[in-house]
């Protein structure tokens, strides 16, 4: 296992694979059959595919935000209890040689053209909080057309390398290192590698409860 710097200014390698990423379809089995629902059930619910349901159960199918946040909404729980193994009281700190690589995510939004994502959770445990930190590898895709994707609630974004591009309704914002960008993710929009390079950087997510 990789070690990541706990000091300076050196980032976590992307390949840093740490503990292995929590078990989101058997969580979400779990959750639906406490509530005595189908899979079927609850995909009317979510207003998902049941294929998508079955596939997110079986492990076979990549999660990604938007619908998650359809389904833990159906499920009446927030997005952490998919994401977190554990959950403390109290401020959670998280030091530079403590991140965990999280489910690797397929992007910000439902589609998977924007390019592989890994994601480490930078307030894991924490109880009842509104937000979701994360620190983001991105490594660019080939794809050359890109289908946008809109859920509930609010995105904060900072570049740390690499330019970052977020499609935005009919705009396109690129963010070099030190820029920022807030917006709401009901608007159609996408994040994206820029130009073909990697990029890293920090978002929290807000989702309605």
């Amino acid at each position: 296992m990789s070690t990541i710097p706990a000091h300076g200014s050196d980032l976590p390698d992307a390949r840093v694979a740490v503990n292995p990423p929590a078990p989101i379809g058997a969580k979400i089995t779990e959750l639906r059959e406490s509530l005595l629902l189908t899979p079927e059930q609850l995909a009317e619910r979510c207003g998902c595919d049941v294929k998508v349901i079955n596939d997110l159960e079986a492990g076979s199918m990549a999660p990604s935000l938007a619908p998650l946040i359809k389904i833990t909404r159906a499920l009446g729980v927030r997005l952490g209890t998919l994401l977190d193994d554990d959950e403390s009281i109290g401020p959670v700190v998280t030091r530079a040689d403590q991140y965990r690589g999280t489910t690797r995510l397929k992007g910000l939004e439902t589609q998977s053209d924007a390019g592989g994502l890994v994601f480490n959770a930078l307030a894991e445990g924490k109880a009842s909080r509104h937000m979701e930190p994360f620190y983001i590898v991105l490594e660019p895709s080939a794809a050359t057309a890109h289908e946008l994707s809109a859920h509930e609630g609010e995105e904060w974004l900072y570049a740390l390398e690499g330019p970052l591009e977020i499609e935005y309704g009919k705009e396109l914002y690129v963010l070099q290192p030190g820029d920022s960008i807030y917006y709401d993710s009901i608007v159609p929009h996408q994040v994206r590698a820029h130009n073909g390079q990697p990029a890293r950087f920090v978002a929290c997510v807000y989702t309605p409860a």
